[in-house]
C-alpha cells in the first residue's frame, strides 16, 4: 500500500506541474487575444501575466482568511471544544507537521475542510453539526500534510484569472477594439479571428473549470489514503464518511462553488445526473468509502 501511495503521490506532482503550465498557456493565449484586439499581441500577453502574477500573490497570501471569512468560520478554543483542538493538535505531532489553527462553522450540516498556502499556514474548519456525530477516531484525518490544499487554493485562483480574461475579451469584441478598425481590410481573416476569439473567451473558463473539478475528485482519493496512512485506521474515517452520507441536511449555508472543493464531502443537497457529475467536485462518497475499508 505504501509503496502505491508514494507512486501516487509522485504522479500527482508531476500532473500538477502539467496542469500548471497548462493554466499558464492558457492565460498568455487569453493575453495574445487581448493584445490582438487592441493592436498589440506582445503587450497584452505580457500585461496578462503580470497581472496573473499579482492576482495570484494576492489569492495564494491572503485566500484562506477570505475563505474563512465567506465561510462564516470562528476559531476555536480549547476551553469551548477541547475535544476538536486536541484532536487537531495529536494528529499534528504524528505528522511532524506544525499544528493547524482549528476552527467551526455553526451548522447543522456534517462537513469540515482544510485551508491554507502551506503547513505553516493552514487551518482546519468543522461543522458543529459533524462534531455531534463523531467520535475521536472518526474526526481525525487530515488533507493538510500532502499540500492539497496550497495545490488547489492556487487552481481556483487561475481559474478566476482565465474567467476575468474571457470576460474582458468578450466585452471588448462587444464594445469593440482599437486593433479592430486596423484589420478592416483583411477580409474573411478578421471575421474566422473574431470567430475564433469568441469561441476561445467562452470555452476557456469552462475547460479551466473542469480541469480543476477533475483534479479536484482525483485527489480526493489520495487526501483520503494520506489521512488514513497518519491515522493507521482507515476505518475511522470510512466511518466518518459514512456518517457525512447519512446527513439529512448536508447543505452547508455559507458554501459556495468557489470553496466547494475544500470541504471532505460536497457541501450541497445531492441530486443526481449527469451534467452534476460532471461538474462535482467530489468522487461518489461511496467509492471513497469502499477503497478506505479495503486498505
Amino acid at each position: 500500500m505504501a509503496k502505491s501511495l508514494f507512486q501516487e503521490v509522485r504522479a500527482n506532482k508531476v500532473k500538477s506541474v502539467v496542469i500548471m503550465l497548462f493554466f499558464l498557456v492558457m492565460i498568455s493565449c487569453l493575453g495574445v487575444l487581448a493584445g490582438a484586439i487592441y493592436g498589440d499581441i506582445y503587450f497584452g500577453a505580457i500585461l496578462a501575466i503580470i497581472i496573473s502574477f499579482i492576482y495570484l500573490l494576492i489569492g495564494y497570501y491572503s485566500g484562506d482568511s477570505m475563505i474563512l471569512s465567506m465561510s462564516g468560520a470562528k476559531e476555536a478554543t480549547k476551553k469551548e471544544y477541547p475535544h476538536l483542538v486536541n484532536t487537531v493538535e495529536g494528529l499534528a505531532i504524528a505528522a511532524g507537521v506544525p499544528t493547524p489553527k482549528a476552527y467551526v462553522i455553526n451548522d447543522s450540516a456534517r462537513n469540515a475542510f482544510a485551508t491554507g498556502r502551506d503547513p505553516k499556514h493552514s487551518s482546519v474548519t468543522v461543522t458543529t453539526g459533524l462534531l455531534e456525530v463523531l467520535n475521536r477516531e472518526e474526526l481525525e484525518g487530515s488533507h493538510v500534510k500532502n499540500y492539497d490544499i496550497r495545490f488547489m487554493l492556487v487552481c481556483v485562483i487561475f481559474v478566476g484569472i482565465i474567467t476575468l480574461l474571457s470576460d474582458f475579451i468578450l466585452r471588448s469584441f462587444l464594445w469593440g477594439g482599437r486593433g479592430r478598425s486596423d484589420r478592416k481590410d483583411a477580409g474573411n481573416l478578421t471575421l474566422i479571428f473574431i470567430v475564433v476569439g469568441i469561441v476561445l473567451a467562452i470555452l476557456a473558463p469552462l475547460i479551466g473549470q473542469l480541469i480543476h473539478l477533475a483534479v479536484s475528485r482525483r485527489r480526493e482519493f489520495l487526501a483520503d489514503a494520506n489521512g488514513a496512512v497518519l491515522t493507521r485506521y482507515p476505518q475511522g474515517l470510512a466511518n466518518a464518511l459514512k456518517k457525512i452520507a447519512k446527513d439529512p441536511d448536508p447543505l452547508v449555508d455559507n458554501a459556495n462553488r468557489a470553496t466547494a472543493h475544500l470541504f471532505i464531502s460536497t457541501p450541497f443537497r445531492k441530486r443526481k445526473s449527469f451534467v452534476t457529475n460532471l461538474f462535482s467536485t467530489h468522487p461518489p462518497i461511496e467509492e471513497r468509502i469502499r477503497r478506505l475499508e479495503e486498505m
